[in-house]
């Protein structure tokens, strides 16, 4: 024998059976609207093309140029390491402009300036004069002392170091 069917609450309340899926149909019809909409507001966002009042502004923006600032560091006169072959140990001076994208930048920077030029001294102690030779070995110089420059004063940002004068004598 089989056995009955049982009947869902609303057939014994009322005796009628209760449309199956209407639920699923409202959340899918829902659904294709809400992706219409977003679609719809896609299409506006990223295919209307800006005013000439907006194009003007953008174009503005794009030629400004933020004010650089340059830090200037006290001169320095550093013993370098003679190499061996010398009698007497070499001097290096050095004058050293630091450049700053931000304006307000720099002034986070002047009182970590002891700390840079500690930094540069330590550095350019163990230097011999064949380190120095030819526009190579300056720019190697500039980058190592542009890589220090940016530990010592780390979150802010030098963007250059600019030699004002070097002398190796």
């Amino acid at each position: 024998m089989a056995k009955k069917p049982k009947k869902s609450e609303d057939e014994a309340e009322g005796g009628e059976e209760a449309p199956k899926g209407g639920k699923k149909k409202l959340i899918m019809i829902g659904g294709g609207v809400a992706l219409l909409a977003v679609l719809g507001g896609g299409w506006f966002f990223f295919f209307k093309k800006p005013s000439a009042e907006q194009l003007a502004a953008i174009e503005a923006a794009k030629n400004v140029k933020k004010p650089v600032a340059f830090v200037e560091m006290k001169d320095m006169m550093i013993g370098i390491s003679s190499g061996g072959q010398q009698d007497r140990q070499p001097i290096m001076k050095i004058k050293v402009v630091l450049e700053i994208a931000d304006a307000k930048v720099s002034d986070e920077i002047k009182p970590l300036l002891p700390r840079v030029e500690d930094a540069f001294q330590v550095f350019m102690r163990e230097l011999r004069p064949s380190d120095l030779e030819g526009s190579a070995g300056m720019y190697r110089l500039k980058e190592e002392l542009l890589r220090r420059v940016n530990v010592t004063v780390y979150p802010a940002k030098i963007d250059a170091v600019l030699f004002k004068e070097l002398l190796v004598q």
